[in-house]
């Protein structure tokens, strides 16, 4: 299978790093600074005890063609716009493009332009990070991709590429809805980040202040509010695991919209937290907390924009 990996960051870089090790056949699309650092150094994988590294196979936007097989799309909602325009000679009649952005509203615009029976349904963990050496940093052991139709039939292609995946070492469930298991990792993800993102800390910070024990759980049943007004109600399981992560002591734990934040560089922030807040409002869910982080998020936004 003819694999294109659209960037080579944190999260698409190290699931194409372990399909390339795995001998599989990918190529990397990525912008032209980051190939140049890539050529001069190679694609490594740091962290937990190991170090690897690649000579990955590297094209530019200017230099792609086309049909791959499989595209795994691995982005900031910030670029998307861009990259749908750079891929789009890499699709084919037959490609399988697989989205692993958090959120849903990345899947409007791919349907638009490829197709709904293009695109698959994606839900990508993993913590992993970039260091300032541009290395792909293994934080945790996790290395989870479900996928699945957006209808919810189970295909032979997805099947080949949950065997693909499997084979490179991933943990690649196909869930019976690939959209409600999106809806989860999108609850889990507005939850986590906006806990760390007002309150500027760590989880354990948070936790660890008078207070702080309330708001983990307070904004997780805003977000599970809109997932089930919605119709995807989150399981006990997915909830305690939720509450698991942002309720723990002394956890140094932030996610990497935190990273960001504190960084000074543009979030995700439409993506994640605005058009979860404007369904909210669509079916009637009050989210006083998330309207909150939204909109601090939003502040900071107009900051890195006026280069403040």
């Amino acid at each position: 299978m003819k694999i294109l990996v659209v960037g080579a960051g944190a999260t698409g870089g190290y699931f194409g790093a372990l399909l390339a090790r795995a001998g599989e056949d990918v190529t990397f699309l990525v912008r032209p600074a980051r190939a140049a650092a890539l050529r001069a150094r190679g694609l490594r994988v740091v962290g937990r005890d190991e170090e690897w590294v690649l000579t990955p196979r590297l094209v530019t936007a200017d230099a792609l063609d086309g049909p791959y097989d499989l595209v795994l799309l691995s982005v900031k909602s910030t670029g998307l716009d861009r990259a749908i325009e750079d891929v789009a000679p890499a699709v084919g009649p037959d490609t399988a493009v697989l989205p692993l952005l958090n959120g849903l509203a990345h899947l409007a615009p791919l349907n638009a332009r490829f197709g709904e029976t293009a695109v698959l349904g994606g839900v990508a963990k993993v913590v992993t990070t970039l260091d300032d050496a541009g290395d792909i940093r293994r934080l945790a052991p996790l290395a989870h991709l479900a996928l699945g139709e957006q209808d919810g039939t189970l295909s032979p292609r997805v099947e080949k590429i949950r065997a693909l995946l499997v084979g490179a070492g991933i943990d690649a469930p196909v869930p019976e809805r690939i959209v409600t298991a999106m809806w989860h990792k999108w609850v889990f993800i507005t939850t986590f980040g906006a806990l760390t993102g007002l309150m500027r800390g760590t989880v354990g910070d948070v936790y660890d202040t008078p207070g702080g024990p309330s708001l983990g759980p307070a904004l997780l049943d805003e977000a599970a509010a809109v997932a089930g007004a919605a119709g995807h109600p989150v399981p006990d399981s997915e909830r305690a695991a939720t509450l698991a992560v942002v309720s723990a002591s002394g956890s140094p734990m932030v996610p990497s919209l935190y990273r960001d934040l504190v960084a000074g560089r543009p979030t995700e922030v439409e993506h994640l937290f605005g058009d979860l807040t404007e369904r909210a409002r669509a079916l009637g869910v009050a989210t006083p907390l998330l309207d909150l982080a939204t909109l601090h998020l939003r502040v900071h936004q107009r900051r890195v924009a006026a280069g403040e």
